[in-house]
């Protein structure tokens, strides 16, 4: 939470209880939190011992540094709201139900119109895709926009981003910025006009997709058969990229190759592949999730939680999508959370000592089975 996200639930009633510096990393100092009447408490243990409701970025199954120690906090009872990678976490969905918690996951918030100011993949899948962009140009040896000069004409970077959804769009846009002739390449055909409207070129496989999205709007997995036809076109493709951004990632499945070492091999040296899927695996064959791999001198980035990166407009973009959740569920200055309602539905992982969630309960069960 910011300081300036507060202020979205003025009229419900709600007490503010903070870890003392929680924000500072950010940018985001007590001094600013104590102005708008928020309590600041000098542990995490007086917070969690306090709280009704807990607001986290990374609450135990996506954080692997204090995951657990967090879940010993919490009591029965308690309502824990943030990201828990509860379609791969399933010990820890587990977990909160062992502990009568009820937890509420930001990253299956429906992808439906009364939800978009809740969604807060689409906020953090905009940030990490501007962000492999300046990523992509602080390692590519040469620069991005064309330039006329005195000592000749510097030619533009070609840039392939693979996945146009809103990271890959928001690479696309910020590549265009940075003057870098930039074309993008998804299985939905539907997007085509997205990529073209931000001045990018559409790329075309010879290839069949069918279905490639879901009813909630993400990605769906394809068989193997056509990830490897797509991986023959794609190399074609490559060969002529000095930059390629990768953003493909299916929700509770690891991430699909979409670039082998053959295809990377390709590549003239000096080209530099940034993978945005590195947490679930990567796309390209040669990602070493948090690290830079140098194959024949192309360069492929595997960088981890990039969010993080930009902490002052992750926090506050964030921060207004729980925010305003938080004030969807609030009914008469008290929680209501209704099983009925769409979004309850999706978002609730585990209540009344229950893994809720239909999908998460398949993943439990199949871990104890």
């Amino acid at each position: 939470m910011v300081p300036g996200a507060l202020s979205v639930l003025n009229k419900t009633g709600v007490e503010w209880l903070m870890q003392s510096g929680a924000g500072a990393a950010a940018g985001f100092p007590d001094a600013e939190y104590a102005e708008k009447g928020v309590r600041l408490a000098p542990s995490r243990e007086e917070v969690f011992g306090a709280a009704e409701v807990v607001l986290q970025v990374r609450s135990p199954g996506a954080n692997p540094d204090a995951g657990a120690a967090d879940l010993k906090l919490m009591r029965r009872g308690q309502t824990v709201i943030g990201f828990g990678e509860p379609l791969t976490a399933g010990d820890a969905a587990r977990g909160l139900a062992e502990r009568g918690v009820t937890f509420l996951s930001m990253e299956l918030m429906p992808r439906i119109t009364r939800a978009q100011s809740m969604d807060a993949l689409s906020s953090m899948a905009t940030i990490a895709g501007y962000k492999a962009v300046l990523l992509a140009a602080d390692a590519l040896p040469r620069m991005f926009p064309m330039l006329m000069t005195a000592a000749g004409t510097v030619a533009p970077a070609r840039v392939l981003v693979i996945g146009a959804g809103v990271a890959g769009l928001q690479a696309i846009a910020t590549a265009r910025r940075l003057g870098a002739v930039v074309s993008g390449y998804d299985i939905r055909a539907a997007v085509k006009e997205q990529i073209e409207s931000l001045g990018a070129r559409f790329v075309v496989l010879e290839i069949e997709a069918g279905a490639a999205e879901d009813k909630g709007g993400y990605a769906k997995a394809m068989g193997e058969d056509f990830y490897r036809r797509q991986r023959e076109l794609l190399g074609n493709v490559l060969a002529g990229q000095n930059v390629v951004i990768t953003t493909a990632a299916v929700p509770g499945k690891k991430a699909p190759i979409l670039i082998t070492g053959e295809m990377a091999a390709r590549m003239a040296p000096g080209s530099v592949i940034v993978d945005i899927a590195a947490e679930r695996g990567g796309n390209c064959e040669l990602t070493r999730p948090g690290e830079t791999v140098d194959v024949n001198g192309v360069r492929i980035l595997g960088p981890l939680n990039l969010p993080s990166t930009i902490p002052y407009h992750a926090s506050q973009m964030y921060a207004k999508n729980i925010a305003t959740f938080l004030k969807y569920l609030i009914k008469d200055g008290k929680l209501a959370l209704n099983p009925e309602d769409e979004i309850v539905r999706e978002t609730m992982v585990t209540h009344a000592g229950e893994v809720v969630h239909a999908r998460v309960r398949e993943i439990v069960n199949a871990l104890q089975s």
